[in-house]
């Protein structure tokens, strides 16, 4: 197809006059930058990722620092940028590299994927912008510009429509300039051509915009088929010691806020005082519930409950094996903690130095 070369000549003319250079990520553009910075940017966008990408760097500036840190540094860090799963990945991956490779991140793509956290489109990217491989990708950006330029029919997760898209990405990914290249796709993905209202009379791949031709650019792509999103309850128990320190209780590596502190829950039907017993061992005394508070995720509403009481571990009580802290709210440490559970200890250091009790 002709117009292939058009396609990366004109993407690249663009990105010389209004693409992004000067992301921390670019400077240098080595492996470890890089790697980390497509990471962070798999679910969230770059504004958000810049303060966290610098943070992380001054603090892990290589791998062997990475991987010596502990899971909690990391996901302190990774506090308020959610999907965790992706910084305990990273800091797993970093261990790898430590162990098996000699400290040397991977320089091909089979090996590469094969690291935690590292998909087919990941790895591309970090080898494309680090190194100048040629290699095809496809994340959420590329999925949307080639589905509108191309007017793709379907829902670009679905299989089928995915390999179309990974055959076109390869099509037109050029020879040379393929650093420049990788960033120019997706900084027009998000900076033009967005999710709703792109901005086609800026773009530099207009005229041969199959949707935008047919003047049905928001068409394309085709959205996910909707599923209702359910909402879920919890109660999130604020027990304070007498120091008022508060219990925080270290949650399973796996499943949602894998791996970071949080309140002890419980749902609607169970009696708060015998769960404070028989599963904290701890007596509590007055119970006081506070204003609910809804955290969203991608698939799912959580409506919280939070319930403070004053605790105080049972005489002759069993302790449960679980990993607890009393945690002092006015002396916060680098611990991993989910967003919702940083508001609720707000919440409670401010009333706890109203009422000097």
């Amino acid at each position: 197809m002709h117009h292939n070369k058009l396609f990366a000549q004109q993407l690249l003319n663009w990105y010389d006059q209004y693409g992004r250079h000067d992301l921390p990520w670019q400077h240098p553009r080595n492996l470890y930058q890089v790697w980390v910075s497509e990471i962070m940017l798999q679910q969230t966008q770059v504004v958000t990722v810049i303060p966290y990408f610098e943070r992380f760097m001054a603090r892990f500036p290589d791998v062997a620092t990475l991987a010596q840190a502990t899971e909690d540094e990391v996901l302190h860090l990774w506090s308020g940028l959610g999907y965790y799963a992706r910084g305990r990945n990273l800091h797993q991956a970093a261990h790898l590299i430590q162990n098996q490779y000699k400290g040397c991140i991977p320089e091909d793509t089979d090996t590469l994927i094969s690291l935690p956290g590292i998909g087919r489109s990941t790895a591309a990217a970090i080898l494309a912008q680090a190194l100048g491989q040629r290699h095809a990708i496809l994340d959420g950006n590329v999925k949307r510009v080639l589905s509108r330029f191309y007017a793709i029919e379907g829902w670009p997760g679905q299989k089928t429509v995915e390999n179309r898209l990974w055959l076109l990405s390869e099509e037109i990914t050029p020879d040379t300039r393929v650093a420049d290249y990788t960033q120019a796709i997706m900084d027009l993905g998000a900076t033009l051509c967005k999710r709703s209202q792109p901005d086609c009379p800026a773009c530099p791949l207009n005229t041969q915009c199959l949707a935008h031709q047919q003047n049905d650019v928001a068409r394309f792509p085709a959205p996910k088929p909707r599923k209702i999103i359910p909402i879920k309850q919890t109660r999130m128990l604020i027990l304070r010691n007498r120091h008022n320190h508060i219990l925080l209780l270290k949650r399973p590596p796996s499943g949602i806020w894998g791996g970071l502190w949080s309140l002890p829950e419980c749902d609607d039907s169970t009696d708060i005082t015998d769960f404070c017993q028989q599963q904290l061992g701890l007596d509590i005394g007055e119970i006081v519930p506070g204003s609910p508070l809804r955290h969203s995720f991608s698939h799912f509403h959580l409506d919280i409950q939070p319930i403070s009481a004053p605790a105080k571990i049972r005489e002759n009580a069993i302790m449960a094996a679980d990993e607890r802290v009393w945690y002092n709210n006015q002396l916060p440490d680098n611990r991993g903690l989910p967003a919702p559970v940083i508001q609720l200890l707000a919440r409670y250091t401010h009333y706890n130095n109203g009422d000097n009790t």
